[in-house]
């Protein structure tokens, strides 16, 4: 069986880990949609990597990653992160694959990144200003260059002279050197192109060969595009019908779902965050959670547990199981508060609404448990855990609708609890093992 692993939250709730701990259960781990914006943090043994593009799964010797038509690709970034892990001692040789359908981040797209948050003025979305909305504007507007592109030398001089024109004609401050662009597009050319292959059929004979894939997501389901926060949201589907779309893979190639949460609630950027904490709390649990961004280094707003979100993710995503990480953050607080509901006026919502406005305008309704002063740190077994803990854990499950088969107590790979009876009991035949 088959197993998609996306955010459940607004991003960075640590699918990086998760994707890297599952990786040895699967032949393939396939990137299916975002950009070098979103930073999967893996600690392996103490040591740390950032991944960006390349899927987390490369970080076990033999199994192949690959990156799928519904990612848009930087070539630098992309030749980047291969070297440093390279210098790392991970080899990615004949093990990382490219969609021939992925569209390319170029320099162009980056300076529109920032003309776009700039225009913007108070509305402005936050975006990492890495030039992934335009990439994928220009997906969408037909004028994109795709990885396959590369082979045609006369028709990718013509495309790039033609979207550098118009970064020309918005930017008004400077003017930007189509050959330059194209001769360093040829460069990279020569090392991109042997990665190119056709992803769609090489996973569909996989899977018929009775490989099992991992499809990785990036961000989390309140950032898509359609399901999100408009208009505070990525650019692409980070929930699971963009694996689908982003890979070329059927429906019912998705045998089971994980979402991944955290035991309290981040977001980056602007937009409505129901339970965010703006007080000595909220600094607490970003101080203890070293939430600040992985790529950007920017600063994440913390709040509790938002339940009435988590149930959407769950809702829209057709979640089996959650993967719920840093329980340990929470250690020695003396009272925990998890968000069953909102309010608005005089309404209480138990779903969470579809209107942003009307989400900014929600209040949080709260339920408070007590919280446990032994440590959780590096706990592996869920009997060893702080009866609290427990209490707090079972409470999640049942205002969040679903149930944690993986509970991560610490940064590292080792750092966590599989729950052998949930694994089985909601993903059936798929046999997970850290």
């Amino acid at each position: 069986m088959n197993l998609a692993v996306l955010g459940a939250q607004w991003g960075d709730e640590g699918k990086g880990k998760v994707v890297d701990l599952l990786t040895p259960n699967f032949d393939i781990v396939a990137r299916y949609q975002g950009g070098h914006n979103a930073g999967h943090t893996v600690y392996v043994n103490g040591r740390k990597f950032v991944l960006r593009l390349i899927p987390s799964g490369m970080l076990h010797p033999g199994v192949v990653c690959v990156i799928g038509n519904g990612v848009v690709v930087d070539p630098t970034a992309l030749f980047q992160e291969i070297d440093e892990l390279m210098q790392a001692g991970i080899d990615v040789n004949g093990r990382l694959f490219v969609s021939g359908s992925a569209h390319l981040i170029l320099p162009y797209h980056r300076d529109l990144d920032l003309l776009s948050e700039a225009r913007r003025g108070e509305r402005k979305i936050g975006t990492t200003s890495r030039g992934i909305g335009p990439a994928y504007e220009d997906k969408i507007a037909r004028r994109g260059i795709r990885v396959g592109d590369l082979a045609d030398p006369a028709g990718l001089d013509k495309n790039v002279r033609d979207n550098v024109n118009a970064r020309n004609r918005l930017v008004h401050d400077s003017t930007m050197d189509a050959d330059q662009v194209l001769a360093r597009l040829l460069e990279q050319a020569e090392r991109l192109r042997p990665l190119a292959r056709d992803v769609s059929l090489m996973l569909n004979d996989a899977m018929r060969a009775g490989k099992r894939i991992m499809f990785e997501g990036a961000q989390g389901t309140l950032l898509d595009i359609d399901h999100g926060t408009y208009p505070f949201v990525t650019s692409s589907n980070a929930t699971v019908g963009g694996a689908c779309t982003g890979l070329g893979i059927g429906p019912r190639s998705v045998g089971a779902v994980m979402g991944v949460a955290k035991a309290y609630t981040t977001r980056v950027g602007e937009g409505p965050l129901p339970t965010e904490l703006a007080d000595d709390m909220g600094q607490r649990l970003r101080d203890s959670g070293n939430e600040y961004g992985a790529v950007t280094g920017r600063p994440r707003r913390c709040g509790w547990y938002d339940a009435v979100a988590v149930r959407y993710a769950a809702r829209i995503n057709g979640l089996d199981a959650l993967a719920l990480t840093k329980l340990d953050v929470l250690d020695g607080l003396p009272e925990i508060h998890i968000c069953t509901a909102y309010r608005s006026g005089s309404r209480t919502l138990t779903e969470f609404p579809s209107d942003v406005a009307l989400l900014a305008a929600c209040e949080p309704v709260y339920e408070t448990m007590p919280g446990w002063t032994r440590p959780t740190k590096g706990i592996r077994r869920f009997h060893d855990l702080p009866d609290a803990a427990k209490r707090y854990v079972a409470r999640l499950e049942a205002v969040s609708g679903v149930s944690a088969a993986i509970i991560s107590t610490g940064s590292d790979r080792s750092d966590t609890i599989l729950r052998e009876d949930i694994i089985h009991a909601t993903l059936g035949s798929l046999t997970l093992q850290a």
